[in-house]
């Protein structure tokens, strides 16, 4: 893939995006009744790698899971942010964002034979990228740190899938819509100001 000079121009303004998302409150939205952060850092990832590719998704999805590893480590709101110190858990789900969603829109535009069919991608390629994000992060939590992450929550071992199913609810159904609806206006408005369906 080729860093033309308009793929340079976006992938630094979604960097910006991103930073700005991860140094405030708006970035890693704190629940009263979570353990953990709700999230829209997810989308930026999610319209880099449908705009411009899978590389600039990666990119965005990188600096993503920085920003959850420098937010558990200066800003920990809660007993269980250590497990976003590893970055199995803040990193690794967040760039895979950028390869699901991007095969996720393409996939779906190839099948489709209908006019709309980039919207209708657009808006699985939204939905398959933050399920991506919120099964991945909370599976690796699972499988890596389960057994603390209920310690530090004071509930049985064997009750930690229960509350992480809980969260994936809670956070993952909001973050899809608000991704869906996002990524949808944006790739419109996109399409209008370059004269190009992607």
């Amino acid at each position: 893939m080729k860093f033309t000079t308009r793929r340079l121009v976006v992938t630094g303004m979604l960097a910006a995006i991103s930073i700005i998302l991860g140094l405030t409150p708006i970035g890693f939205i704190p629940l009263p009744f979570s353990p953990t952060r709700a999230t829209i850092m997810h989308i930026p990832v999610i319209i880099g790698s449908i705009v411009e590719g899978p590389l600039v998704g990666l990119i965005i999805g990188l600096i993503f899971g920085g920003f959850s590893m420098y937010q558990a480590a200066t800003m920990a709101s809660s007993p269980v942010q250590f497990v976003f110190l590893d970055p199995l858990v803040a990193i690794v789900p967040r760039m895979l964002i950028a390869i699901t969603a991007y095969y996720t829109y393409k996939g779906i535009k190839v099948v489709l034979k209908k006019d709309s069919k980039a919207v209708v991608a657009g808006m699985v390629a939204a939905a398959v990228g933050t399920l991506t994000n919120t099964v991945g992060v909370l599976l690796t939590i699972y499988l890596r740190h389960g057994v603390e992450f209920a310690e530090k929550l004071n509930v049985a071992p064997e009750a930690v899938g229960g509350v992480l199913m809980g969260i994936a609810v809670t956070h993952g159904i909001p973050e899809i819509i608000v991704a869906v609806v996002i990524v949808t206006a944006v790739l419109q408005a996109l399409q209008r100001i370059y004269r190009k369906v992607y």
